[in-house]
């Protein structure tokens, strides 16, 4: 299995993580992995910390001439916004984690719980994310995402309305990673009109993963199925608080026969006429590319702050402002490849084993070949 922990505060010194599990004598792309970063700090609606941290990765073991070597790889990220004595806050902000967080911590100073609980800490996941794309990549499995929502104002060009992948590898040529340019400009706007009011904006991301394989995950316990693997990946990115695969909101309210996908055979091997199910059926891959819808909440820290009570005088008083986005849609995104990169990495895991690199292609590319005869 390939398992990850990160650790670090949104102002501290470094953020830090260490990823296990990944197969010797890959070939780690240090460029790659920092543009990646990049990719994290960009979008329209960032703070002006993006203006100041310039992330890069440092890898500090478990790679050795640009080559995996099957030890655990830890990487460091500095942060040029290291505070080393922050102001006190007692504040809570509402739909955060800082009441829930300090009562349960036993902690009268949020800094210590709101510093840990940032999403700053979601750079390391890219970094880690990052290596798990490389290893995808070997397997020809590649992780695309765009914006479709931003405020209430929808993208009319989704993966359900025939949008294809070769328009989606575009979305970063856009400040919101949005492929459709009306829409664009009217969230755009929006961003501009909340940022005036002192208030933030959530959206909605579509993350699809092509070349996915059969048979990743399982039917036979809770804890193997697939799509509830990547729920729990995916929802476990800060401000996420909903998750789809595939089609499913809307074909809740339909009929099964015009929402389950028919099944064909052509060329050697099983297809779906469809891809409502977004790729997982029975909690298992099916060969189709998975898609992903997830919805990002409004970020809690206010410019106009809501009322909140003072933890040490339990007067009324206005939540604690925090330097913050007026919208990290575009952002979230690319948080969101990552995870969905680093479950799919980890069921490849599981499922082929493998040592080295090529053990692991052996296995993988060995069982592809197997499907072809079935």
């Amino acid at each position: 299995m390939i398992k990850f922990i990160t650790a670090g505060e949104s102002h501290g010194e470094t953020l830090t993580g260490i990823i296990e599990g990944i197969p010797s004598n890959l070939y780690i792309d240090s460029n790659f992995i920092n543009n990646e970063l990049k990719r994290r700090q960009q979008g329209y609606g960032r703070s002006e910390r993006m203006n100041i941290e310039k992330d890069e990765a440092i890898i500090l073991s478990g790679v050795s001439n640009s080559l995996t070597t099957g030890s655990p790889i830890s990487l460091m990220i500095k942060n040029k916004s290291h505070l080393a004595n922050p102001p006190k806050i007692t504040r809570p902000r509402p739909g955060h984690g800082d009441l829930a967080g300090a009562l349960k911590y036993d902690q009268d100073n949020i800094r210590n719980i709101l510093e840990r609980a940032s999403a700053r800490e979601t750079a390391m996941r890219v970094a880690i994310g990052s290596i798990c794309k490389l290893l995808l990549k070997e397997l020809d499995i590649y992780i695309y995402s765009h914006v479709i929502e931003i405020g209430g104002i929808k993208s009319g060009k989704t993966i359900y309305d025939g949008l294809d992948i070769k328009t989606i590898e575009k979305a970063d040529n856009s400040p919101l990673r949005v492929v459709d340019k009306e829409a664009e400009q009217l969230m755009i706007d929006k961003i501009n009109e909340t940022k005036i009011k002192g208030d933030s904006l959530g959206g909605l991301i579509e993350v699809i993963a092509i070349h996915v394989p059969v048979g990743l995950g399982s039917f036979i316990s809770w804890d193997r199925r697939l799509d509830s693997k990547i729920a729990a990946g995916i929802m476990s990115i800060p401000a996420i608080k909903g998750v789809e695969i595939g089609k499913r909101f809307e074909g809740a309210k339909m009929e099964g026969s015009n929402v389950h996908d028919e099944i064909a055979y052509s060329n050697g091997g099983f297809f779906r006429k469809t891809n409502n199910s977004g790729g997982i059926e029975g909690g298992m891959s099916n060969g189709e590319n998975i898609i992903i819808r997830c919805a990002m909440k409004p970020i809690p820290t206010l410019n106009k702050p809501l009322e909140s009570v003072d933890m040490e005088t339990k007067e009324v008083k206005l939540a604690q402002i925090e330097r913050s986005d007026v919208c990290a849609v575009p952002s979230c995104s690319i948080v969101a490849e990552s995870m969905l990169a680093f479950v799919l990495a980890n069921e490849i895991s599981i499922k082929f084993g493998g040592d080295s690199i090529n053990e692991l292609k052996r296995n993988y590319f060995g069982y592809k070949e197997y499907l072809k005869s079935r």
